[in-house]
């Protein structure tokens, strides 16, 4: 999806293959999860690493991890497809969480998940790394996922200005890395008008004796497990209790 302001293409494999920078965004997706219209697909890096010749024209990771971990997933799978002898294009839309204490099924294990989550969003400053760590990587499509909010896609684009050769909409409206902050009337602030300042910034949550991580849920259940399968029906009073009294045990 092209941020509003932007040249709209309808074939995204034709804009990758003339060499462009898309910036995407799949934020929609956390809120139609949440309300039951859509599942999260299988597990794709393995197959991409282990399989490359199964082919595909893009290759990439989307949701259930942050984007530090989704961008070093990616280096695996392009490390995979090339030493096959193959090419393919490389996207990445990852959370707009922090996710570094999450297991292997990812943000839905963390026990905020998912009406507890605010305190881990990433900071526009977080966007600027994770776009240019993205592009050094080599991925060309470079979106986000659940949490993603449209700041942070217009951090995406801001911060590859040079190689898309243009601002996204709503640029003007503020000053890149803080520099409107040198009309600010504290002189404290006024100091914070400058790239490195946000960028060696290590932000406090503010939350007094919360911990800085989580202990994630591990009941044990993968992808094929029949508690796994989605019912028609609204679970149960006696299925809710059960599952209560499970968590309550420890699992």
């Amino acid at each position: 999806m092209a941020p509003a302001g932007e040249k709209k293409v309808g074939n995204i494999l034709k804009r990758l293959d003339a060499g462009e920078v898309v910036i995407g965004d799949g934020g929609f997706v956390f809120a139609l999860e949440k309300r039951g219209y859509v599942k999260a697909g299988p597990w794709t890096p393995e197959a991409a690493a282990e399989h490359p010749e199964a082919g595909a024209d893009i290759v990439g990771i989307n949701c259930h991890f942050d984007p530090e971990t989704c961008v070093k997933t990616v280096k695996l799978m392009k490390e995979g497809v090339e030493k096959a002898g193959l090419k393919a294009h490389y996207m990445s839309q990852p959370l707009a969480f922090h996710t570094p204490d999450c297991g292997c099924q990812g943000f839905i294990d963390l026990p905020e998940f998912p009406f507890g989550l605010e305190p881990r969003i990433l900071t526009r400053m977080d966007m600027h790394k994770y776009a240019r760590e993205a592009y050094n990587a080599g991925i060309r499509y470079i979106g986000g996922c659940c949490g993603f909010e449209p700041y942070h896609i217009r951090a995406l684009a801001e911060e590859l200005e040079a190689e898309r050769g243009c601002l996204p909409a709503g640029s003007e409206k503020h000053g890149s890395w803080g520099s409107g902050l040198s009309l600010h009337t504290k002189p404290w602030v006024r100091a914070r008008a400058r790239r490195d300042y946000w960028e060696k910034l290590k932000p406090a949550s503010g939350r007094p004796f919360c911990p800085s991580m989580s202990t994630p849920d591990s009941w044990g259940v993968t992808k094929g497990h029949a508690d796994l399968m989605q019912q028609k029906e609204a679970t149960s009073k006696e299925q809710l209790e059960a599952l209560f009294d499970k968590a309550s045990q420890g699992h």
